[in-house]
């Protein structure tokens, strides 16, 4: 089976040690508007080729996939250089973000013929006239439920999935709603083995992710370090309860990260959340990408989990994810 990356296609043999869900840029609808929201490209460029590379040379990180929603600053050839100066593989997708923060009026007005065509266009033809072709279909659904607007880009999603067979990876809100998500792709005829219920570290019950896990998908503790969804401490214990219930195979590991963003929050910051973020900037951790190496490994280290699970979350699941392996739930 062959990955699209933004450079061309690889097979899934050759993904290596990959990060499933990180960001080299992202620009909230709106933020091209704020006179004092600037980014200067050359200089974010080569902050973003020293990250990559810095993950790729001391953590042996091959593969990055950033799951960018079309609207939310996506730049494929911004991408597409940074992958040729650094050498990290990088996956982009096509699809749009949730109702509440995204979803353009003009494609809300569209048909889901009509988005998925856009969908499939990107994944076989290219993005626009970049030349780089999508190789994930994104997925994004807000809290606590899924809207009937997000209803049908996921219908299209599915539609795409279908005649293209790449898979699709989501956000949930909150890690809210992912047994919904996987309900909708069940109905569409979507195999769930395709399918990574994103962002579900965000919600604290077991119960919740047994939901996920026992239903045949990829799980997604990758918002680790966002200290405002939930501790770490949190995502450590309940991922290692997953991995000694035996479902080590349908684990996805990530932060969610980004190098560089236009603007500012794209939420009303409190005062302690701005203090926290100024904390962690002076000990050189906010939105550094190696924070999961660093910090989070350990923690799950110290909890039992080996170098062996750990290898093969971030090796044997991304492979077997992108060549679409089936999966025996609970191996």
């Amino acid at each position: 089976m062959m990955v699209q990356t933004v450079t061309g296609p690889i097979p899934a043999e050759r993904l290596g040690r990959t990060l499933m869900h990180e960001h080299l840029f992202i620009a909230f609808p709106g933020a091209s508007y704020d006179p004092l929201a600037k980014v200067d490209r050359t200089a974010f460029i080569k902050d973003a080729v020293q990250r990559v590379l810095k993950l790729r040379l001391e953590y042996g990180v091959h593969t990055f996939v950033d799951p960018c929603p079309i609207e939310l600053g996506r730049d494929a050839t911004i991408m597409k250089e940074i992958s040729e100066r650094s050498g990290m593989q990088i996956v982009c997708t096509t699809g749009f973000y949730y109702e509440e923060m995204g979803l353009p009026s003009y494609w809300r007005a569209r048909s889901v013929d009509e988005i998925a065509e856009l969908y499939i266009s990107e994944i076989t033809k290219g993005i626009g006239d970049t030349g780089v072709r999508a190789g994930a279909i994104k997925v994004s659904t807000g809290a606590p439920a899924i809207t009937a607007q997000e209803t049908r880009f996921v219908s299209a999603a599915c539609i795409a999935h279908r005649a293209t067979a790449v898979p699709i990876i989501t956000h949930t809100t909150r890690g809210c709603a992912g047994p919904e998500q996987q309900q909708l792709f069940a109905e569409a005829g979507v195999a769930l083995h395709r399918c990574l219920i994103g962002h579900s570290c965000c919600n604290p019950d077991p119960a919740y992710h047994r939901r996920i896990v026992d239903a045949g998908s990829y799980i997604g503790f990758d918002q680790i370090g966002m200290f405002y969804h939930r501790t770490d401490e949190a995502r450590a214990d309940n991922l290692v309860q997953l991995v000694r219930e035996g479902f080590r195979a349908q684990i996805m590991m990530s932060m969610d990260r980004f190098c560089a963003r236009l603007g500012k929050f794209s939420f009303h910051a409190t005062a302690e959340h701005i203090a926290k973020v100024e904390y962690l900037k002076s000990q050189g951790l906010y939105q550094a990408h190696t924070y999961m190496f660093t910090d989070f490994i350990p923690m799950i280290r110290a909890r039992g989990v080996s170098q062996e699970d750990i290898d093969s979350i971030l090796e044997d699941n991304p492979r077997r994810f992108f060549a679409g392996d089936h999966l025996t739930v609970g191996s």
